[in-house]
């Protein structure tokens, strides 16, 4: 199941791609769909087959979106998580072999393409690093074993 929880960024592109889907993409391809009906026979008509399919694909992420909205609770940041790793947090973190990586934990539905290192609050790294403050070391499981890391910077604002 996933986290209904989503930062205030994230919340706003979902609708944006909801506001472009619905007020700019979808009326160009129906304009398409309709100029390609009116050639005549759709059986062997491309243009009708293909616009049709992206009408289609296009409803199906507007439903689904609609509906995501509805549920999701936005998270915003409060002074009180300063010092330590909560939903939102960018993290920085180091292993004992030097491997460092950098990431914000935010909600299921903002990793999606174009989302540059971000994890989802329901990740087994995320869960391990909650509540916890620089300095920390974080016990993470893996499919290869448990991975230990130290936590080197917690920001909200970066």
């Amino acid at each position: 199941m996933k986290t209904n929880l989503i930062t205030r960024d994230g919340y706003n592109k979902l609708k944006e791609e909801l506001d472009y889907l619905w007020r700019e993409y979808r009326p160009e391809i129906t304009k398409k769909v309709t100029w390609a009906a009116s050639l005549g026979d759709r059986s062997e008509n491309a243009d009708y087959k293909e616009n049709k399919r992206l009408l289609r694909q296009i409803d199906s992420r507007v439903r689904y979106l609609r509906k995501r909205l509805e549920v999701l609770k936005v998270v915003d940041y409060s002074p009180e998580q300063e010092g330590r790793v909560f939903f939102g947090a960018w993290v920085e973190i180091e292993n004992e072999d030097g491997q460092k990586m950098s990431f914000k934990i935010v909600g299921p539905d903002e990793i999606y393409k174009g989302a540059k290192n971000c994890i989802s609050i329901d990740s087994p790294m995320a869960r391990a690093l909650i509540k916890k403050e620089e300095g920390d070391d974080v016990l993470v499981s893996t499919p290869s074993g448990p991975v230990e890391w130290v936590i080197l910077r917690i920001d909200y604002l970066a």
